[in-house]
């Protein structure tokens, strides 16, 4: 039985294998699976959670690329439609840098991932899976927008609904948009995560504790805010803790916060306690951060459990 289904963006990521430089500067790239919701799927696989996506890619080469990609983590790739006439994105990072590096999407003129209609849903196992992964960027655009709303309101908010925040401003055209779609899916999820930047996009404050004291007087049952340096924020409206960061010599921060979500969605499972989730987690992206690449550099259970 699937235990994690993720739903959104797929890609291939190509890193530079020359750190510290521009794009431009750049003589050979190497080639990943990527997208924020595919790498969550395989960073649960890897920590031993049955999982699923739900996407689309392009009629091209890279389709069956990404299809045994994720069949090659197991993941299950069931799910993964076609959308004729567009391609499988492609997206370049210049480790310049490394801790937050940039970015360059080709999603035009629309990427697969977010033209998912009603058909291309397995609603009974929507309604069923034990975990149910959405994102920002999933509402970002039609038909993906009302297709993602149908599927949540068919979830009927059961647990554990996540609302992965990925606030990309390259998706959107303006900041009041994304707050409105963003801010719709806040009243049907169960958990909420996103970094100070993201939280201040869906609830209107980068401050921590008050954007905690939004997303949770929203229905909320978890609220995760990544501080980064300062570590991460869990809050229930039984209490809030904040969980120090995992120290690591960075290498590439791309496909850290998908890695914690990974492990983020184990220790929802797994049944644990929000601070003993959020240290796993932190570990989790952590050791993500110290590698290069995202999906071929999920940590597995005994790496994380050496870290802790």
């Amino acid at each position: 039985m699937i235990e994690v289904l993720t739903v959104g963006r797929v890609g291939v990521d190509l890193y530079p294998e020359q750190s510290g430089v521009p794009l431009a500067g750049v003589r050979t790239f190497a080639k990943s699976l990527g997208g924020t919701a595919t790498n969550v799927a395989v960073a649960a696989a890897r920590l031993g959670r049955s999982s699923a996506v739900l996407t689309k890619v392009g009629p091209d080469g890279f389709g069956p690329y990404v299809r045994a990609a994720l069949e090659g983590f197991g993941v299950s790739s069931a799910h993964v439609g076609t959308a004729e006439g567009l391609q499988t994105p492609v997206v370049f990072c210049a480790l310049d840098p490394p801790e937050d590096p940039p970015l360059l999407f080709y999603r035009a003129p629309i990427a697969p991932d977010l033209t998912l209609e009603e058909a291309d849903v397995p609603w009974d196992l929507v309604a069923d899976v034990p975990l149910l992964w959405v994102t920002g960027t999933g509402v970002s655009a039609e038909p993906a927008r009302t297709t993602q709303r149908k599927l949540l309101e068919h979830r009927g908010r059961r647990a554990h609904t996540v609302l992965d925040l990925d606030h990309r401003p390259m998706f959107w055209s303006d900041v009041d948009s994304a707050r409105r779609e963003i801010g719709w899916m806040l009243d049907h999820v169960t958990v909420a995560v996103g970094n100070r930047s993201e939280v201040e996009v869906a609830v209107g404050t980068a401050d921590p504790d008050g954007a905690a004291d939004r997303l949770l007087a929203r229905g909320v049952a978890l609220a995760v805010v990544k501080k980064g340096a300062d570590g991460v924020l869990v809050a229930t409206p039984d209490g809030r803790w904040t969980v120090p960061p995992h120290p690591v010599d960075v290498v590439c921060g791309l496909g850290a916060g998908d890695a914690f979500g990974g492990a983020l969605a184990h220790g929802l499972l797994a049944g644990w306690d929000p601070v003993r989730t959020a240290r796993y987690a932190n570990v989790a992206g952590a050791l993500v951060a110290s590698r290069l690449a995202c999906a071929d550099a999920m940590p597995t259970p005994d790496e994380i459990e050496a870290h802790l």
